[in-house]
């Protein structure tokens, strides 16, 4: 029985070291106002207690070779998504071992979370629900380019496989896509669709 209370709360022995921290420990914040007033978020605890329904998903582990002065040393880079309805986080990180690493870049992607502005802008469709993108988005990473198109209900995630993994954990479901540059690089790819779903907020800022 102690096992599954430790299980269903996690974050119980958690000690905040942030004035943030703090207010989420004692529920008098959310994370509607913690973005809205552009509030840095510095524990993962926080994410844990105020998105409990965060899925996580592994994009790509590769090994990484660097030569040193006593050598060559090998460490393995992971790169992590997180999501949930309206919210994806990137990660990346590196270790000697692959459970270090990934568990590293779960931690980085939790605190790069962001809202994902989503809504109907498909002229085709206008059903005024929330299963595409608003508008034309753009995002860049190193040499990938992508833009990320409104479609009409029922096209689903025309994209790379890549892509689909990140939209699918943000909630998106119906979209179209262009890329650009060398999209082989999933690290990349998934860091531009991250970066143009990021951007849509700064272009309805604008607006």
């Amino acid at each position: 029985m102690s096992r599954q209370r430790n299980q269903r709360n996690p974050e119980e022995s958690w000690i905040p070291s942030t004035r943030l921290g703090e207010l989420v420990q004692q529920g008098l914040i959310t994370l509607d106002k913690i973005f809205a007033n552009n509030l840095v978020v510095k524990e993962k605890e926080i994410i844990n207690v105020l998105l409990p329904q965060l899925q996580e998903s592994v994009v790509t582990i590769n090994m990484v070779q660097q030569m040193t002065a006593s050598g060559q040393r090998s460490r393995f880079k992971a790169v992590v998504i997180v999501g949930a309805d309206g919210f994806i986080g990137v990660g990346s990180a590196k270790s000697r071992e692959v459970g270090p690493a990934i568990r590293k870049a779960i931690d980085k992607a939790k605190l790069a979370v962001v809202p994902v502005l989503r809504g109907c802008g498909s002229k085709e469709c206008g059903c005024g629900h929330t299963h595409s993108v608003p508008f034309k988005v753009d995002g860049k990473c190193g040499s990938v380019k992508i833009r990320l198109i409104p479609a009409p209900q029922g096209v689903g995630l025309a994209c790379a496989d890549k892509v689909k993994q990140v939209l699918k954990l943000a909630g998106i479901e119906d979209v179209w896509s262009k890329t650009y540059g060398d999209t082989r690089t999933s690290e990349n790819l998934v860091k531009a669709t991250f970066n143009a779903l990021k951007n849509a907020h700064k272009f309805n800022f604008n607006l």
